[in-house]
């Protein structure tokens, strides 16, 4: 039997690499941290990746393991998901790994500018009804530009067509400049991208082993996000997805959306 919610809690509370500021209390505790991350957490200058929407957090402590000069953080604000990375990372001596559980819509309350270089999104919820929620729209971009490093790069790893269909567009739209995409990350062993990523293409959250399985395509892009030049919606509308996660059907009625 799996351990109880209260009782990760309770142990997340005495955990070194575990920061709680949920929204409920981020207005009254101050995050002395925001802008010393290197020397007060990691105790190194090396570049700082987040994962924002981390989940369990085995995403972030892979890419910890499989690479140690790089510092990681998850980020997320389910707690008793985020106990089990948080768990691993300190078995396993992973220093380079911290977790924040929080809001993403404060992320920008945690770090200073130019504290970040890279953010990975991985299985974000596509948010189908409110692009103002999607961690890939301009409105969170705004935010991450506050911290990111100027042209910093952005990772979109997603089963959901919707969501990766929406993330072009806003790319392409803007103007940002792209690295890689492709609509099947596995797809295609031979491409350059597959020969030069083989080892991070080898990191599988639990999940995307499930979707996989079930004979669905992962989509990935790449881009980078320049810290000036104006931000707008991409004026377009996009097919839904015809399933969600976990094998339930679509909750809307609607065929395509903003």
């Amino acid at each position: 039997m799996g351990k109880g919610k209260l009782a990760k809690f309770a142990d997340m509370a005495t955990y070194e690499n575990v920061f709680q500021y949920p929204f409920s209390v981020v207005e009254h505790v101050p995050f002395d941290m925001k802008g010393h991350w290197h020397e007060q957490y990691f105790h190194n200058n090396h570049p700082i990746v987040l994962e924002l929407g981390c989940g369990k957090g085995e995403y972030t402590v892979e890419l910890a393991k499989l690479y140690p000069d790089m510092n990681f953080i998850g980020v997320d604000i389910k707690g008793a998901r985020m106990w089990t990375g948080a768990t691993q990372a300190l078995k396993e001596g992973l220093k380079n790994v911290a977790f924040l559980r929080t809001n993403i819509e404060i992320i920008d309350r945690f770090f200073a500018e130019d504290e970040v270089q890279e953010i990975w999104l991985t299985f974000s919820d596509p948010q189908m009804k409110n692009p103002r929620k999607r961690l890939t729209s301009t409105y969170f971009m705004e935010r991450y530009r506050h911290f990111l490093i100027d042209g910093g790069t952005i990772h979109l790893k997603t089963d959901s067509n919707f969501l990766f269909t929406y993330t072009s567009c806003m790319v392409e739209h803007n103007g940002l400049p792209v690295d890689y995409k492709t609509e099947d990350l596995y797809g295609d062993k031979e491409s350059e991208f597959a020969v030069l990523n083989a080892r991070l293409l080898s990191i599988q959250t639990y999940y995307e082993s499930m979707w996989l399985a079930r004979g669905l395509n992962i989509r990935y892009i790449k881009f980078r996000l320049p810290r000036t030049g104006e931000l707008t919606e991409p004026d377009v509308e996009i097919e839904l997805d015809d399933y969600r996660s976990y094998h339930r059907s679509k909750r809307s009625s609607l065929d395509k959306a903003k």
